[in-house]
């Protein structure tokens, strides 16, 4: 079956336009005074059993259904994988494999589900955790996107960092579990909302649980595609922060997502050196002349990413101590035999 990835995120679009249509949906709800950054506003004030229980069981049913999908598919491809010729060959059809076909309608009919729920029941996941772990989930995720990436357009101004490359295979082969995980938890914490935060951050998932479904197919390694998965944060996180009541900063948002975009995106894409080097000098000026009434508050700037690239090497970290881990395990056990 022929795909075009144009008509698929027409789709997200679609599915945007029929949330709009379908609300309000806290139109007969109440919330609970503001109480700070870390407080989740759009939740019942007083939940019950069933708030709780749909919207629990519905996101395990969509989680697990997607993870067993994810499995099925590496296990049929497991062989193949084998043969560099046959598993390239995979990855450069323009149609869809049944397990693509699959996840596609499972997520759009969670989608519709999800929409239903919060219609009828209106609570999310954020009832029960807390805000920050939808916020990190996201963030881990884009920090693993720049560790598999990194193989094509390098971390610094398109230099690789050799150490880097041995975490390439592990995050490559299962990346897809924890980013299901990340994307359909993050679309179950929040209800479905006509805010422009809310519909864009939706919007931005429908587009992620759309590149999750494409796994081998060539859409799914798109550079353009990709990339556009990646920076759409920038516009997400700078609209939130201006719709914020807590008057979080625009520019840090835009400034910052932009910094790692020059720093390492940019060189993703194929473009020629003195057009990059110009484009970054350009972004310079235009942060100088910012910030050039206000330069103490120019180091907001490198805030987030300070977090992506100490996350990658947190997870560089990790990566050696639980290597170091599994080694001494190993010489433990042959040591008793």
């Amino acid at each position: 079956m022929r795909f075009s990835l144009p008509w698929g995120i027409a789709a997200c679009f679609g599915l945007i336009a029929l949330i709009y249509l379908l609300g309000p949906y806290n139109a007969d709800i109440t919330f609970a005074e503001d109480q700070g950054a870390l407080w989740y506003y759009w939740k019942l004030p007083n939940p019950s059993f069933w708030t709780h229980f749909t919207a629990w069981s519905f996101y395990t049913c969509h989680q697990i259904a997607i993870w067993w999908l994810i499995y099925s598919a590496k296990q049929s491809y497991s062989a193949k994988a084998r043969d560099t010729a046959t598993n390239t060959a995979s990855y450069q059809t323009f149609g869809l494999h049944k397990v693509n076909i699959y996840a596609l309608g499972l997520n759009l009919f969670f989608i519709l589900l999800h929409i239903v729920q919060t219609k009828i029941f209106y609570d999310g996941l954020a009832q029960d955790v807390s805000n920050l772990s939808a916020q990190f989930s996201v963030i881990i995720l884009l920090v693993m996107v720049m560790m598999i990436e990194h193989q094509r357009r390098g971390l610094f101004f398109g230099k690789k960092v050799k150490v880097l490359e041995r975490t390439y295979a592990l995050v490559k082969d299962y990346h897809g579990y924890y980013f299901a995980w990340a994307i359909i938890y993050t679309f179950w914490f929040h209800p479905i909302e006509t805010t422009l935060g809310h519909l864009l951050g939706t919007f931005y998932t429908f587009m992620l649980m759309l590149q999750g479904s494409l796994f081998f197919t060539r859409f799914h390694r798109n550079k353009y595609w990709t990339l556009l998965l990646e920076t759409f944060v920038l516009l997400h996180g700078a609209l939130v922060a201006y719709a914020s009541v807590h008057g979080e900063s625009v520019s840090m948002f835009a400034f910052g997502f932009a910094v790692i975009f020059f720093v390492t995106q940019i060189y993703g894409l194929g473009l020629k050196k003195p057009l990059i080097y110009s484009l970054t000098l350009l972004f310079a000026v235009l942060v100088g002349f910012y910030y050039q009434n206000n330069i103490a508050s120019a180091t907001q700037i490198f805030r987030i990413p300070a977090a992506i690239y100490g996350g990658v090497f947190i997870m560089l970290g990790l990566f050696f101590i639980g290597s170091l881990i599994y080694r001494l395990s190993n010489l433990r056990n042959t040591n008793k035999q």
